[in-house]
């Protein structure tokens, strides 16, 4: 089964598995996003096209990561009037995979929600056990010394002028 869907003035069309860059939403790795906006579902054999959207149609994306796509050299000249500018940019991205494609208003499972949501609770229970044990009092360290003075380095002999040519 494939979609297409649009997200961030683009379309992108995609299967359960694939990974896409679009650009930048805000979520974090790890979290699930709906795609509300999906143009057209099918499979091999029929296809439903929507006006402009199919009603009840969401695809369900993991995120992956964010990230900045290659840079853009932007250079800027008029001949012969000695103007030169060169700018570059690089566009925020986040990297979906795409876990599950469904239709007549269902709603993605929160498998990879859940997953997220176990790992902090294992770290907040591991840290108050840390900060429980009383910590060692360090002995300060002593009073550095001030670093002795490295003697004068020579200084090069003055140069002699070079002889007046004479005249004759």
């Amino acid at each position: 089964m494939f979609a297409v869907v649009k997200t961030g003035g683009k379309q992108y069309r995609v299967a359960a598995n694939d990974i896409i860059a679009v650009e930048k939403l805000d979520a974090e790795p790890g979290a699930v996003v709906e795609l509300t906006d999906v143009l057209m579902v099918g499979n091999e054999t029929a296809q439903t096209a929507g006006t402009p959207i199919v009603a009840g149609a969401t695809v369900a994306a993991e995120v992956v990561k964010q990230a900045r796509a290659k840079k853009v050299i932007i250079f800027k000249k008029k001949r012969r009037k000695d103007y030169r500018r060169t700018r570059g940019h690089k566009q925020h991205l986040t990297v979906l995979r795409i876990t599950e494609i469904l239709t007549d208003g269902k709603k993605p499972e929160k498998r990879a929600a859940a997953k997220l949501e176990a790992k902090p609770q294992a770290q907040t229970q591991a840290k108050p056990a840390a900060a429980k044990e009383p910590k060692a009092d360090k002995p300060k360290a002593a009073a550095k010394k001030p670093a002795a003075k490295k003697p004068a380095a020579k200084k090069p002999a003055a140069r002699k002028p070079a002889a007046k040519k004479s005249k004759e």
